[in-house]
């Protein structure tokens, strides 16, 4: 019988040392460069704009800022403390950092049975506000943002209820596909895809946006295949880390990826759909490719760049 939700298992460690809490440490956003986030636009429009920018977007903007200040390190021990209590799994940023932990088993295995490359582990830091990275200085409007300078995904958890409020992505599930996308920008990184697309749109500036959207239509796909696998991943101890994932699950993550479909922000935010300034894709292509990932399980079906795709 299928469930209504999804549902962890109690029993799984959550391992925080996959997560670099800052969230207490002042952020240090006055450190390098800062990273665009909507080109000066307030209320709604402004934060729906600083979405379409780097919604579940891998940070775009942010690669050539590689010269940009280093990062402090969080302190985890309040992380820990919450996270080995009996109600763990209540807590948002405890279950996120189990999404995160299910995430990375699946890749330490699936990167190499698709790939023949091993995968390396990426920290995601919890930030407040502002942060600093390898890539520069972001705030929280700038949306949950991979740095290939650092490695490192980054997320402000109050970021879910703009999700849910605002973009109408109101699901649980919505919260580990966001964080299923980052990772597939930092396995794309990993494999070499991320660079060669760079150096595609220095060589044809025309196409940047066209392979902007295929990169990120790869990483939606690779959410899909996680998606697809989660209920097999375990922690280090060999528990399983979800006892189920159901239909609604997976509707939840469609319904995200639809919503934060670049004609959908464009929609929504007043403006005319101009498809020669998408950078995501539609919401019709992102609900297609997170399918593709998930129907077949397998990240080898996610080559957005192929002939036809």
């Amino acid at each position: 019988m299928i469930g209504v939700n999804m549902e962890l298992n109690e029993n799984a460690r959550v391992d925080t040392s996959q997560v670099d809490d800052r969230r207490g440490s002042g952020g240090g956003g006055g450190m390098g460069i800062p990273i665009p986030i909507g080109g000066g636009r307030g209320g709604i429009v402004g934060i729906i704009i600083a979405v379409l920018v780097a919604l579940v977007g891998g940070g775009f903007g942010l690669n050539a800022a590689t010269n940009g200040g280093g990062s402090e390190q969080g302190d985890n021990t309040s992380l820990e403390q919450k996270c080995s209590a009996q109600d763990a799994l209540e807590q948002l940023d405890c279950r996120n950092t189990l999404y995160v932990n299910s995430i990375q088993a699946y890749w330490r295995t699936a990167m190499p049975e698709a790939f023949g490359e091993q995968y390396k582990p990426s920290k995601t830091v919890f930030f407040s506000q502002n942060v600093s990275t390898a890539c520069g200085a972001a705030d929280s409007g700038v949306g949950p943002f991979y740095c290939p300078a650092d490695d490192q995904v980054y997320i402000d958890l109050t970021f879910y209820r703009l999700l849910a409020d605002q973009l109408g992505a109101k699901g649980e599930f919505a919260q580990p596909y966001v964080l299923a996308h980052e990772y597939g920008h930092h396995v794309q990184d990993l494999l070499g895809t991320e660079a060669q697309m760079r150096r595609q749109q220095e060589r044809d500036p025309q196409s940047a946006n066209a392979l902007s959207v295929k990169l990120e239509l790869q990483a939606d796909c690779y959410a899909g295949a996680w998606a697809k696998n989660a209920t097999g991943t375990a922690d280090e101890g060999g528990q399983k880390i979800f006892k189920s994932i159901t239909e609604e699950d997976i509707s939840q993550a469609i319904d995200a990826a639809e919503k934060i479909g670049d004609d959908a922000i464009q929609e929504r935010s007043g403006r005319p759909v101009n498809p020669d300034e998408f950078t995501h894709g539609t919401s019709e292509q992102r609900k297609q490719w997170f399918t593709k990932g998930f129907t077949t399980g397998d990240p080898k079906s996610c080559d957005t760049f192929g002939a036809g795709a």
